[in-house]
């Protein structure tokens, strides 16, 4: 009995708005499963093994180019000017993806503007070369996932900057929880990192991770070499700074030696150590300002010269919780009742605030409409980034300022009509509230200006530190956590 022939992807792949991506996305979730469970179970060169596999897969080549072709960054171009629009044009770039041949052309310098002054690098890689990192990233993800420390999140699956804030609740929100705070901070790294560092010990392939190190950048037509980090702006290059730092975490605890088995069983952490990292940036909680000082300090330091990277002197700072502390854009700090307070930043809520006034003086002559519809996006991103905080005051700050602003737009575009002419054709009233900016479509249909006090305020679940999205255990979870963050 002859058995049907199995149909090859390729051969399915006619037209790039025909692609099958629900079964691409299986083909390589399988491998990526694969990669996973080989580095937890230790199997190194078996992982490598399915790497090779995956990163000469027809489907990963395919997503890698659908990744680069739909995220924010698909219209930006690199030094060559070429971007993938049409879909002939991202079928070609599929079959260019090859690992015999492939040369890496150097990155486009740009200088973006930091908040506190300065200008911030970013390299910008040409089309071809971000879907060769995708296609490696797609590889690599699953090696940082199993081997990343619990307390690391940022640039990872499933995990972010309320995660982190939720942690440092948990550490310092008891009454006896640590009452001293590292503040660290790594200076330049994503610029200092070691290339050595990255090619000994990254599970990836080293010829292809030394072509991207070593590409350089041209910056106004001077073509200068990369002797250390990784560019900001490739794809791959938060995984990699990640990979970097894992390890932080457990020279830590070890080094305390906070983890003491006593007769009765219990774990004792008499330091009150904990760690919390997102990126570059992590905080360290201690009962002493001195373990912190003299035991805490020196670790970080030893493990960051192997990377050849150091503290920020300015930046990395020892405070009391009492007097509080900003991290990842909130305030942390308890009072002398005992009470620990998260609450939006004085920084954030002031940059949040310029925004709006600059949106606002750029829609001078605008249609109402179009501006409501510019003011509520960045409205509802910050109230659901600070929605798991304390931050219903602030909220309605934000409304009170929003208000003047709108109202000092009005009298403007009408410098001679009356006030009350002003606020019956600018605001109505919805509700108990007198004062609700509107606009009108033409074809009659309002819009309404969204609160920020509207948002209700919901605490964050922590995920777990153990969970890993490319492990079938934790699918059940991820689809719980899922769909109570739904249901919320």
């Amino acid at each position: 009995m002859n058995r049907p022939k199995r149909c090859a992807l390729k051969t399915l792949t006619t037209t790039w708005n025909f692609i099958p991506w629900d079964k691409v996305r299986k083909i390589v979730r399988s491998l990526q499963r694969r990669i996973a469970k080989a580095i937890s179970e230790g199997y190194r060169n078996r992982a490598r093994a399915l790497q090779w596999l995956l990163t000469h897969s027809f489907a990963a080549k395919l997503l890698a180019v659908k990744r680069v072709t739909e995220n924010s960054g698909k219209n930006t171009p690199g030094v060559d000017g070429v971007l993938w629009k049409s879909s002939r044009q991202k079928l070609s770039a599929v079959k260019s993806l090859v690992r015999k041949g492939y040369n890496v052309k150097p990155l486009r310098r740009v200088n973006i503007r930091k908040r506190h002054g300065g200008t911030r690098p970013l390299g910008i890689p040409t089309m071809k070369d971000r879907a060769m990192q995708a296609l490696f990233l797609s590889a690599l993800d699953p090696v940082s996932e199993t081997t990343a420390d619990f307390s690391s999140y940022g640039f990872r699956r499933k995990r972010s900057c309320h995660d982190a804030i939720e942690r440092c609740y948990i550490h310092l929100s008891r009454n006896d929880s640590a009452t001293w705070i590292l503040e660290g901070d790594i200076k330049g790294c994503f610029d200092n990192i070691s290339h050595e560092w990255i090619i000994n010990n990254v599970l990836i392939d080293k010829t292809i991770v030394t072509k991207w190190l070593k590409a350089g950048f041209i910056d106004k037509n001077k073509l200068f070499p990369t002797k250390a980090g990784t560019p900001q702006g490739g794809i791959i290059s938060p995984t990699l700074a990640n990979m970097v730092l894992d390890g932080l975490e457990a020279a830590i605890y070890k080094s305390v030696n906070t983890r003491i088995i006593k007769y009765d069983g219990c774990r004792r952490n008499y330091h009150k150590i904990h760690f919390v990292r997102y990126a570059d940036d992590f905080i360290i909680t201690g009962s002493s300002k001195e373990v912190l000082m003299n035991v805490v300090k020196p670790v970080i330091a030893n493990f960051l010269i192997e990377r050849e990277l150091t503290l920020s002197e300015t930046k990395t700072k020892i405070t009391d919780v009492y007097n509080g502390f900003d991290f990842l854009g909130q305030n942390i700090r308890k009072f002398s009742n005992g009470k620990l307070m998260i609450r939006p930043s004085k920084e954030n809520f002031k940059s949040v605030l310029s925004k709006i006034k600059l949106i606002i003086r750029q829609h001078w002559g605008a249609p109402t409409v179009i501006l409501i519809r510019r003011l509520n996006s960045v409205i509802t991103g910050w109230t659901n980034f600070h929605r798991h905080v304390v931050a219903y005051r602030c909220f309605c700050n934000l409304d009170r300022f929003i208000w003047f602003y709108l109202w000092k737009w009005a009298k403007r575009r009408h410098a001679k009509k009356g006030l009350c002419w002003i606020a019956d054709n600018y605001f109505k009233r919805i509700g108990s509230r007198k004062w609700t900016f509107f606009g009108t479509f033409d074809n009659g249909t309002e819009i309404l200006l969204r609160y920020a006090s509207d948002t209700h305020i919901i605490r964050h679940v922590l995920i777990n530190g153990k969970a890993n999205p490319y492990c079938a255990q934790w699918d059940k979870y991820y689809r719980q956590r899922y769909a109570r963050k739904m249901a919320a």
